[in-house]
């Protein structure tokens, strides 16, 4: 106090104004919770993990999975939420197609994330690919990392289905979770659902338009209150030339029309004029965006993986979503699509389309 004191008296003698950008110096102080992180404030959650370690306190810490069976790989009750995901896998070279991730939320039968595990992870195109986002990455050592939040009241349960011909032979998973008394009363549960179109139907529109998006190539469509917060995507070409002039349309409250419509699917995935073209196409991954695939670029047989998240605007909805992108101009090219959407809703939604087998999951060039 008294040096605040004398630097005040000072000041004020010599007339002296306080810098541009400065706090004047009898400005309040800011409370604690602005200038003190959350990190280094007490935590309110029991911190833990569940994971394939041998429980027996040997080495073989994996699981192995044979052909057409599931694999419980979580399961908590009460309130709680799972806060980061960690696999790594040994396997044929189709695991990430043939691999279903699940998740059911507070005991309900259906799952709520249901998607090859390729891509949830962004890898829809089977192959390993290294890249960093806010929410997916994939490391060296083909490790794959989650860190969306997913809160549950009452318990969850998470499984991998091998819909695979082959055993898996190795099974790694480190599932780190808060383990609380309660979540609070606006927390939402979190949703994945694969979409595949392999491929899209062509279309001829009257004079190249499309206004309501009926022949979109849908993300997602669900019903309730909650919000979108992205999509992985992986393409196969089907054609030469530029399979991305088609526009992203989201349908918020009303399946009539969409509320939210883009200018093409790299502005999308926040990329510009074909990522660079044919012959210049660079990949790139961002935290809320990339395309850390592109091979043979605008040719029959090119290959993408694109992601594209919303986490600086989620794109809320009160009853009613559908996430659309069109497949070229007015819908007029035939690729194969192939996509994982994220959203956050404040009930489980389980209404999901079947997905196709593994056979039909398969990336290639033609349907």
């Amino acid at each position: 106090m008294w040096r605040r004191n004398f630097v005040q008296s000072i000041a004020g003698a010599a007339g002296f104004a306080a810098l541009p950008g400065m706090p004047p110096i009898d400005a309040p102080v800011a409370p604690v919770t602005e200038w003190v992180p959350p990190y280094a404030r007490l935590q309110r959650y029991r911190s833990r993990k569940q994971s394939s370690h041998d429980v027996t306190g040997g080495n073989n810490d994996a699981w192995p999975i044979k052909a057409g069976a599931e694999r419980e790989i979580f399961n908590a009750t009460g309130a709680g939420v799972i806060s980061h995901i960690w696999f790594t896998i040994s396997a044929s070279s189709l695991h990430l197609k043939e691999l279903v991730l699940r998740a059911y939320w507070d005991g309900n039968a259906k799952p709520s994330i249901e998607t090859p595990i390729g891509d949830f992870f962004g890898l829809n195109l089977g192959d390993y690919v290294i890249f960093e986002s806010q929410y997916i990455a994939c490391s060296p050592g083909q490790s794959l990392n989650c860190y969306f939040a997913m809160p549950y009241r009452k318990g969850a349960r998470l499984t991998v289905t091998n819909e695979g011909s082959r055993d898996v032979g190795a099974f790694y998973s480190n599932i780190d979770y808060l383990e609380a008394d309660a979540v609070p009363d606006d927390a939402l549960y979190f949703h994945a659902q694969y979409r595949q179109a392999a491929p899209n139907v062509a279309q001829s529109l009257a004079n190249e338009k499309n206004i309501d998006g009926k022949t979109n190539y849908v993300f997602c469509e669900t019903r309730g209150r909650g919000h979108l917060m992205g999509v992985t995507l992986g393409v196969i070409q089907t054609a030469e030339g530029w399979f991305g002039e088609g526009d992203d349309m989201i349908f918020v409250d009303d399946p009539a029309m969409p509320i939210i419509t883009g200018t093409g699917t790299e502005d999308y995935f926040l990329g510009s004029w074909d990522f660079g073209g044919r012959m210049h196409a660079e990949q790139f991954s961002h935290h809320q965006y990339g395309a850390p695939l592109m091979q043979s670029a605008e040719k029959i047989g090119g290959r993408y993986c694109l992601y594209r998240f919303h986490g600086d605007n989620p794109v809320t909805f009160n009853t009613y979503l559908k996430h659309t992108i069109e497949h070229g101009h007015a819908n007029n090219r035939a690729d194969n699509f192939y996509s994982c959407a994220f959203w956050y809703q404040d009930q489980p939604y389980t209404d999901f389309p079947a997905m196709p087998p593994a056979t039909q999951r398969r990336p290639r060039v033609n349907g």
